[in-house]
């Protein structure tokens, strides 16, 4: 049984080898014989991306830039409730639009929050590391938030 870690690294090493191409020439063998198919750059790098996911395990949802998804569609693919999700779009965080009285969000807008959001906490996990370090340095134990000095008389 082939797994989805071999090809990844297959196709990634080709796509780093061979950095100019447009297109790219993939082979399909099968018993009825084989045959070569040119293929956008980008779907093969799309299709790199879909194999990294499945050979961690993780799902993975095709949804075209320009569509609209139900705030139901939109909370699953950001694994949050539905109402979290409302939550963010009456905050600003999401952009939507109202068709009678349902919202719909834009594939494109959900996208740009989830940047937004990984942008944030990466930002976050980076400022407590730092203080984490500074604390090190200055002698205390544990980390932010947790901190024990180590001195005498205590």
């Amino acid at each position: 049984m082939i797994t989805t870690q071999t090809p990844t690294i297959k196709i990634k090493d080709y796509l780093e080898k061979h950095g100019d191409q447009e297109t790219v020439r993939l082979r399909v063998d099968d018993e009825s014989g084989t045959e070569t198919l040119e293929v956008p750059r980008a779907a093969v790098v799309l299709m790199a991306r879909i194999l990294a996911h499945m050979a961690a395990g993780r799902g993975v949802s095709l949804v075209p830039a320009h569509a609209e998804l139900t705030t139901q569609q939109a909370a699953d693919l950001l694994n949050v409730s539905r109402p979290f999700l409302i939550n963010l779009l009456e905050a600003g965080e999401i952009e939507y639009r109202t068709v009678g009285r349902h919202r719909r969000v834009k594939a494109s807008s959900l996208r740009q929050y989830m940047r937004d959001d990984n942008t944030k906490r990466q930002a976050a996990a980076d400022e407590l590391s730092a203080l984490n370090q500074l604390n090190q340095e200055m002698g205390c134990t544990g980390d932010v938030g947790t901190v024990e000095h180590r001195g005498k008389g205590r």
